[in-house]
């Protein structure tokens, strides 16, 4: 198929959702045109590579500038601020110039911050009296993210924010489900969660299909068991994401005290890029690391003991899980971040709820080697066998072709 492929931010490993359907929908055989933007010379470089798989790439810049200006102008409206933050009136030019110089078999756009590109290209789709489909991935439910974030935010901007925003995203959502061919979400959580919010137009209209994240497991992948640290515990993801930073600051401000009264040997590891000043502040512990950008993640994924992910709040699939589960790191989560996961908890990670319960299982892994290696095996098969990113591309053309 000829894909015309529109995401509101450079997909790069770390965006690891476009990043990864791309290069799989490139494997298989699809046409593929990418429109995306770059905050910076470097996304601007991540675009070679993107190129190198056969893709063509129009990128345009979006400068902090702009973003601030789009969100101000928002604010003065009734448009959630994602709806409007990477809007590029040069990348909407390029949007116009190519479906009215070239056919295309569908038309894919990312996330509710391309939303407004996507209407567009409905517009001028309905203007030429094609039939092409436009497809929306909503990836996760934002209105559902913002209604955990308003109460369970460690910042007190971020609550504020939150609160904000909600009102007018679970009105936009509402409206963009009756507007498109096709709707994609990461889990059915996310799925239900939107579906909530459309009144039956979803149903009426065009159905909401789960289409979860994958792991590269050519990247991710185990190391020698042996080779682990011992004593050291690993949570990883963008640190600046109001998500991670609050759940970087339950870790060592509530499970971590309760786990070092009894083991004070026990290090952890926070890891990921532009941690937040909170984040950052937690490295003054010398027993907790702040690593900020790294070259690549899989590598402290195998030098952990354990991989935890004590999720306050969350939408969509965790990938930290999928990507700590690839290289065969034990995972302890809360109940929140299995929902859109095929799994069985105590085959293939184990569940705590809360720092107490989530402090014990922890240190009873710690002291079971073999506990260790029977997750450790049976997590990485699982990642196998149900999110293969090649597997994945292939539901999502069966997708592109139901219309």
């Amino acid at each position: 198929m000829r894909i015309l492929f529109i995401v509101p931010y450079m997909p790069n490993a770390i965006r690891t959702r476009p990043y990864n359907l791309l290069r799989a929908l490139a494997r298989n055989g699809h046409e593929l045109t990418l429109l995306t933007l770059a905050q910076n010379a470097a996304e601007m470089d991540d675009a070679e590579a993107l190129r190198s798989w056969g893709i063509r790439v129009v990128a345009r810049p979006l400068s902090r500038a702009r973003s601030l200006a789009n969100s101000a102008a928002a604010l003065a409206g009734s448009e959630p601020l994602q709806a409007a933050y990477c809007w590029q009136p040069a990348l909407a030019a390029d949007l116009t110039t190519l479906l009215r110089g070239e056919a295309f078999d569908v038309v894919h756009v990312e996330h509710l911050r391309g939303a407004r590109y996507g209407r567009l290209a409905r517009n001028e789709i309905a203007r030429s009296a094609s039939r092409t489909p436009v497809v929306w991935d909503s990836v996760d439910c934002i209105s559902h993210l913002f209604r955990q974030a308003s109460v369970h935010s460690a910042s007190r901007f971020g609550r504020a924010i939150a609160r904000l925003e909600l009102p007018r995203t679970e009105r936009f959502e509402g409206q963009l489900l009756g507007e498109f061919d096709q709707i994609l979400a990461t889990s059915p959580v996310d799925r239900e969660a939107l579906a909530q919010l459309g009144n039956g137009r979803a149903v009426a209209s065009a159905p909401i299909r789960v289409l979860p994240n994958g792991v590269d497991t050519d990247t991710f992948r185990p190391g020698a068991f042996e080779d682990r640290e011992p004593d050291t515990l690993i949570l990883s993801g963008k640190m600046s994401y109001h998500a991670n930073v609050t759940m970087a600051q339950f870790l060592v401000k509530q499970v971590m005290p309760r786990i070092w009264a009894r083991d004070p040997a026990v290090k952890v590891l926070l890891v990921g890029k532009d941690p937040a000043a909170e984040v950052r502040g937690l490295g003054r512990d010398p027993r907790v690391t702040v690593t900020g950008t790294v070259p690549d993640m899989q590598t402290f994924m195998r030098r952990a003991t354990i991989a935890l992910a004590p999720i306050v709040y969350s939408a969509g699939i965790q990938n930290k899980i999928l990507e700590a589960m690839a290289c065969g790191a034990p995972v302890v989560t809360t109940p929140a971040a299995i929902a859109g996961l095929d799994v069985r908890p105590g085959e293939h990670l184990l569940v705590a709820d809360g720092a107490a319960e989530m402090a014990d299982v922890a240190l009873c892994l710690l002291n079971s080697p073999e506990r260790r290696q029977a997750l450790s095996s049976a997590g990485l098969a699982y990642v196998r066998e149900h999110h293969s990113w090649l597997t994945i591309a292939q539901r999502l053309a069966l997708i592109y072709d139901s219309r």
